[in-house]
């Protein structure tokens, strides 16, 4: 490996966030992307027609290249990521970014550019306002779809990275979906990032390539000149600069391993997810995205735990008609088939998806006018969207879930507006599934409190852990000051997940789970101790979580989590989980997480 042309310290490490995994050895391939820095300044009105075409110039030049990008994409991958493309074109005709910008060029008296950087400023405020990390990530789709606008306006080209002669990292302030899609894997080894977050169209992309990522390391390109000699790995989202050459070999084993692990795990797609002593649970996969269905049926899930159906609703003047809705879900339906899938309603508040729904800024909107209770206020919605589930229930199984439920007048009213809703589609002669099941989100403590209670009212419960440890521990996760406290072993919450499990077996109905606990190795003894039955995840992460179960007797995860119980704080419980589960499985946890 040849030395860095600047003075890079042997064995230099960044951390930042693991978006693809594997690892990858090679030379820095160093990308100019630094964002564009549109300069705003007024005009004179005698130029307000020049600068009104200039930016719908730049709109057509942009539509004329994602469509160009689109055509190359499907030739290699045929609709596996067209959809992607296709929001970027929506997002190009997005009524609210033209007269956003129109309104800057026009009353405002600002140049194209000007104009069109606030009405991007605009959207980055909505979005960033978000609670979900998922639906947050479409920022980036927007940051994008923007930077592209503002490069033809200005007429600045972008570095190509068909360009690359030989094998490379490349190293880049951020990467657009349809760049990565382009990305030529005998070429591309791996790629880093400044910026960038796990759900993110690139993110996504990457791991459908199987091309190891890491992002969101700030200053990467600042620090990474090209030909830096360097590694990343994606698993742990760490990137080690002019390595050493024990570090090299160590990286090289390491690469040897996961191969030999991602491998291996093909063996348990097609498996059953059960224990040595017989104890069976059901994986599913959380799903966001249409990119994301390929994976579920790769990965050996079995059919949808979680469908987040507000990516139909995002950004948009006017919600999603009944038949879009029922388009969308139809298509999960089938794309599964024959197994289930879980509808979750829409859960959010109404200022951050469309643009007629105005609501007043909250002081408090974790505690606000969110998930269920923005749908019952809003009933007209939530009765299209009720409507569109029931309909594609008729092509497949599926259930319906109620998110941020606390009460049990909150559930009757959900099912007494489906049953309102079955009636009508009964006199319409349209058909659906009389017995469709009705689940709820356990994410509140108040809903923990009363499961007994909630547990007569449904078919099925799932625990939405995110949202959960954050307010059973009062801890906002995304606040730096406090992020420490969010800790998923906290005795406080072992005892909410146990009264919740426990009143879901004693009313004889599934309880599953759809938050990120239910895909970390860690935590899997104690989920298989507390009896939960379905499991909902990532796709990618069911395999490797099928790997575990078939390994752990339930029977040792209940002594496990009886012990685990006894523990007094969250450090406690984990250290003494590490400790027994390298002691009963030695390796087993090593190589399942790399």
């Amino acid at each position: 490996m040849v030395s860095a042309k600047t003075e890079i310290a042997v064995d230099t490490f960044l951390v930042g966030l693991g978006v693809s995994p594997g690892i990858a050895i090679g030379e820095a391939h160093l990308l100019s992307r630094a964002r564009m820095a549109a300069l705003e300044r007024t005009i004179e009105p005698s130029d307000v027609d020049a600068e009104v075409a200039a930016f719908e110039e730049a709109v057509e030049q942009s539509r004329r290249q994602l469509e160009e990008v689109r055509r190359k994409v499907t030739e290699k991958h045929p609709d596996e990521h067209a959809y992607i493309i296709d929001t970027h074109l929506m997002m190009l005709d997005d009524q609210m970014l033209h007269d956003e910008t129109l309104h800057g060029i026009r009353e405002l008296l600002l140049n194209a550019e000007g104009a069109l950087k606030r009405a991007i400023d605009r959207f980055r405020e909505v979005f960033a306002s978000i609670e979900d990390d998922y639906l947050r990530e479409r920022m980036s789709d927007i940051d994008s779809v923007g930077e592209r606008l503002l490069r033809n306006l200005m007429g600045e080209s972008r570095q190509d990275l068909s360009a690359l002669e030989r094998k490379a990292i490349v190293v880049a302030h951020d990467l657009s979906p349809a760049e990565t899609m382009q990305i030529d894997q005998n070429k591309v080894l791996g790629f880093v990032t400044d910026v960038g977050g796990r759900t993110s169209h690139t993110a996504i992309v990457a791991r459908s390539l199987g091309i190891p990522a890491v992002v969101g390391l700030e200053n990467v390109t600042a620090l990474v000149p090209g030909g830096t000699p360097m590694i990343i790995d994606g698993s742990a989202g760490t990137v080690i600069l002019n390595p050493s050459e024990t570090t090299f070999r160590e990286y090289l084993q390491k690469r040897q391993r996961y191969e030999y692990f991602e491998k291996e795990l093909l063996s348990y797609r097609s498996l059953p997810a059960e224990t040595p002593d017989g104890f069976r649970l059901v994986l599913r996969a959380n799903v966001e995205l249409p990119a994301e269905l390929e994976q579920v049926r790769e990965s050996g899930g079995e059919g949808i735990g979680l469908y987040r159906s507000e990516f139909l609703f995002l950004s948009r003047p006017v919600p999603p008609d009944e038949e879009e809705q029922y388009r969308a879900y139809r298509n999960l339906v089938d794309a599964v088939a024959p197994h289930e899938v879980t509808i979750r309603t829409l859960d959010a508040g109404g200022d951050k998806f469309v643009e007629e729904i105005n609501l007043s800024d909250e002081a408090n909107p974790a505690l606000g006018l969110r998930g269920i209770r923005f749908s019952l206020a809003e009933t007209g919605m939530l009765k299209t969207q009720l409507r569109a589930i029931l309909r594609a229930s008729a092509c497949g199984p599926v259930r319906v879930m109620f998110p941020m439920i606390s009460g049990v007048a909150e559930v009757r009213r959900c099912k007494a507006l489906l049953e309102e809703c079955k009636e009508a589609l009964r006199a319409e002669r349209e058909p659906f599934d009389e017995d469709i099941r009705i689940g709820i989100m356990i994410e509140t403590p108040a809903a923990a409190l009363i499961a007994d209670r909630l547990a007569a009212e449904v078919d099925f419960f799932s625990v939405g852990t995110n949202d959960l440890v954050q307010y059973c521990l009062a801890v906002d996760r995304g606040n730096e000051h406090v992020a420490y406290l969010y800790e998923p072993l906290h005795p406080a919450v072992l005892r909410a997940l146990r009264m919740i499990s426990r009143a879901g077996r004693d009313a004889g109905i599934p309880v599953a789970m759809c938050g990120e606990m239910a895909s970390e190795p860690i935590y899997l003894p104690i989920l298989l101790g507390l009896g939960f039955t379905e499991l909902s995840m990532n796709a990618p992460c069911i395999s490797r979580v099928k790997r575990i179960v078939r390994q752990v007797r339930r029977q040792e995860a209940e002594e496990l989590l009886t012990c685990a119980m006894e523990q007094l704080t969250a450090e406690e419980v984990a250290r003494y989980l590490e400790r027994e589960m390298a002691r009963r499985f030695p390796g087993l946890y090593g190589s399942a997480t790399i």
